[in-house]
């Protein structure tokens, strides 16, 4: 199944509320949480992947992920134009 590194995921055992703070100590928090945990990436790339607008996925915040897709599709677009 394409989610079964979620199984893996350092935040597996803990309450969700950690992971959907409502400021930026939370936020910290979680990213301390993810800093450490073998799927931070395919946790980030699901988030982005199914544009999750909430909560700490792969250790980034929502702002994060926002920037992250801007750029991607910044970079695809500049390459269509190559």
């Amino acid at each position: 199944m394409a989610s079964d590194w979620m199984q893996e995921g350092k935040c597996k055992d803990l309450p969700p509320a950690l992971f959907f703070p409502s400021d930026g100590v939370g936020v910290d928090v979680a990213r301390k949480i993810c800093a450490e945990c073998p799927v931070k990436l395919e946790c980030l790339e699901y988030a982005l992947y199914h544009r999750i607008d909430h909560g700490v996925w792969g250790g980034a915040s929502e702002r994060e992920r926002r920037r992250i897709l801007r750029r991607r599709r910044i970079a695809a677009e500049s390459s269509l134009l190559d």
